[in-house]
């Protein structure tokens, strides 16, 4: 079985990554819901709000720090 490679988010990012789980997918912490299901929701055209109604397990402070994580990594990248 392929395993992800080890990545360790800083401790305000509520993103865990468990090789066992999902596929090694990164996932809100304390859930199995994949943070990519985020940003496809929300390309797509979800709102945020519609989102966290579809995945009760992920709270709305889970979200907006995960978005604001994503949106720091880009400028960086930038």
């Amino acid at each position: 079985m392929k395993t992800a490679p080890a990545f360790n988010f800083p401790p305000d990012v509520p993103i865990w990554v468990d090789p066992e789980r999902m596929s090694g997918a990164p996932c809100f912490t304390g859930t199995r819901v994949p943070v990519d299901s985020l940003f496809t929701n929300l390309e797509s055209g979800l709102s945020l709000a519609e989102y966290l109604d579809c995945f009760p397990d992920v709270t709305r402070e889970q979200a907006v720090a995960v978005l604001e994580y994503a949106h720091k990594s880009a400028l960086r990248a930038a």
